[in-house]
């Protein structure tokens, strides 16, 4: 009788180690010294800095529209966001030049959107027009092209549409991170003028919104790794683990007796 009450007490004793607490699948938990989080959550987000292979959108605008057609990509009316990155958007290349209509080369490398912007009009109101022709010309970058793997509901490349894009919103449009995942280590390999850094943010704590880390650039490799309970097999709740364990030990209790009655 001695045997199967020590093999009920091993099987729940594993059953709660292996489990995942709760601390590990919350986001964003907030500490004991979170007084404000309003307050201690503002960040200022510093401009990006195009890099090569950013893609630029980049429009220009007049009272006639017919005098700065010739500036424009052909395909500027497409409706389409995958068609309209690859075949309309400027992209930088090795040189960390854009070509665009007309105006050709523009050395685009580390600046900001803004200084690019200021770099085309001024470069158009010097070559081609006057004040009186009221060019405006707009630069943003043609979405936020990231790709995200491992422990999530939808791995890929993904295009965002937006000039922002925070770590939560790029894994809520991925499908978001099954109990499997682990939070406490999300990998981002970003790129950098000199080559590629590898960055770490644990998106259980709230201050991982501080990390100069937390908002998506353009080219990031976001990685989501599982949690070693995936690897063991035994189980992402204390009750799928105590079945699992509950069936192996029973059915090794099962040989052992007949073993002792043979």
């Amino acid at each position: 009788m001695r045997y199967p009450v020590l093999l009920l007490l091993l099987v729940i004793f594993v059953s709660m180690a292996s489990c995942i607490p709760t601390e590990r699948l919350t986001y964003l938990q907030e500490t004991e010294a979170a007084n404000d989080s309003l307050i201690s959550l503002q960040l200022q987000q510093q401009p990006y800095r195009l890099q090569v292979s950013d893609v630029l959108s980049i429009r220009v605008k007049a009272l006639d529209q017919n005098l700065v057609e010739i500036f424009n990509p052909i395909g500027a009316t497409s409706t389409s966001l995958d068609e309209g990155y690859y075949y309309d958007g400027f992209a930088i290349d090795s040189h960390g030049n854009i070509r665009m209509p007309t105006l050709g080369e523009v050395n685009v490398l580390g600046r900001t959107t803004e200084e690019v912007r200021k770099i085309i009009e001024d470069r158009l109101l010097k070559d081609y027009f006057n004040e009186e022709a009221n060019i405006f010309v707009t630069v943003k970058l043609a979405g936020i092209r990231y790709t995200i793997a491992g422990e999530i509901g939808s791995s890929g490349v993904r295009t965002e549409l937006t000039e922002k894009l925070s770590l939560m919103d790029a894994i809520a449009n991925s499908g978001g991170v099954p109990v499997t995942g682990d939070l406490t280590d999300i990998v981002i390999v970003r790129q950098y003028p000199g080559g590629q850094k590898v960055h770490h943010v644990d998106l259980t704590r709230l201050d991982a919104m501080q990390s100069p880390y937390y908002y998506v650039k353009p080219n990031d490799l976001i990685l989501v790794n599982p949690l070693p309970q995936k690897s063991v097999g035994a189980g992402t709740t204390g009750l799928d683990t105590f079945r699992t364990i509950l069936t192996t030990v029973t059915a090794l209790t099962s040989v052992i007796l007949l073993f002792i009655r043979l």
